[in-house]
């Protein structure tokens, strides 16, 4: 099973531990971005996985995506040209102090990218799936020509296609993301959205759940889902349940709506003291793909998805070093975290 993933690979400098940026006199230096992480997710459980993006032709540019090749992931596809790699800085919150995210991405090699940069046809030779997510189009008007050329190539030769709508508020506003995702969205079978990307990409919202108060209706998100499916025939809709209590500590489960059976399915939920969740919601893209590529029950897939993003919290960097046995001993255990001897 070949996927293939396209997006655009970031360098995340973070301050040490959980201080505040710049407080000490060194950031750490890893790579990220929503579609890498899913990469590497994906070829840590065993998949042929493949990255496609644009990056600069230099160090900084090639050990961007040396970092994915470590993991085995494909890289062949991957552009170079331009004159930035994008960048962010984080800083980790903890207990009632939120994590902060400062983006410096303006002019990135990726959102310089042109139509004919990639070769969707050659690209995705031997593919089964192609997934990508809603910061594309954010990051220019090309881009979202880009994922439309490659929405239409990989539909054209039967490929499965996965969307993370992934809003962010800091790259556009709703309108314009609403213009340009929704007609998009009649090119994918599997579609991950929490409540806030359904809100602002999809216009769709359902009164009575409120996440900063851990108060989460769940008839609101199959609602949703029955939306989606019956507005862009989805065949899966997948939403991630995350109750915050505080930065260090959350509720985590999620939904997978079967859009054809007309049938919801909720996994169950971990109570997790938070190390790193920044890239939690591509490690459960990846575990979501991951399941549904090797036929699993929808309530199998549902579980094995979350259990995989429950221990991504648990890891520092956006890249999910978790396996297959992990997520299985996870699902066993019951999340006990019993030393494995």
């Amino acid at each position: 099973m070949r996927v293939v993933t396209f997006g655009e690979i970031l360098l995340r400098l973070a301050s040490p531990g959980y201080t505040k940026l710049f407080q000490k006199e060194s950031l750490e230096a890893t790579f990220c971005g929503g579609e890498a992480n899913v990469a590497v997710s994906l070829a840590i459980f065993g998949l042929d996985s493949a990255y496609v993006t644009k990056v600069p032709d230099s160090d900084v540019g090639h050990a961007s995506i040396n970092s994915m090749r470590y993991f085995g992931v494909d890289t062949k596809n991957v552009v170079y040209g331009g004159d930035r790699l994008g960048l962010y800085y984080l800083e980790k919150g903890a207990s009632q102090r939120p994590s902060k995210v400062i983006y410096d991405r303006a002019y990135s090699a990726i959102s310089q990218a042109k139509r004919e940069d990639f070769d969707w046809d050659k690209i995705f030779e031997g593919a089964d799936w192609f997934h990508w997510t809603g910061i594309n189009p954010a990051l220019s008007d090309e881009l979202g020509l880009i994922c439309e050329d490659a929405c239409k190539a990989a539909k054209a030769k039967g490929l499965t296609i996965s969307c993370d709508l992934n809003y962010r508020g800091k790259l556009w506003t709703p309108e314009k993301a609403q213009s340009v995702m929704r007609p998009l969205m009649k090119y994918v079978d599997v579609l991950i959205a929490n409540e806030e990307d359904s809100e602002k990409v999809l216009g769709l919202k359902y009164e009575g759940t409120n996440v900063e108060s851990a108060e989460l209706n769940r008839a609101g998100y199959v609602w949703t889902a029955q939306q989606i499916h019956e507005l862009y025939g989805c065949k899966y809709i997948a939403t991630t349940l995350r109750k915050s209590y505080s930065a260090s500590r959350n509720g985590w489960s999620a939904m997978l709506y079967d859009g054809e059976a007309g049938k919801e399915y909720f996994s169950n939920e971990y109570d997790i003291q938070i190390i790193d969740r920044v890239g939690g919601g591509d490690s459960f893209a990846g575990g979501l793909i991951y399941s549904l590529t090797q036929k699993m029950e929808c309530q199998d897939a549902i579980d094995f998805a979350v259990a995989a993003s429950c221990l991504k919290h648990t890891m520092e960097g956006d890249y999910n070093r978790t396996t297959v046995t992990d997520v299985k001993n996870l699902l066993k255990s019951g999340g006990n975290g019993r030393v494995i001897r």
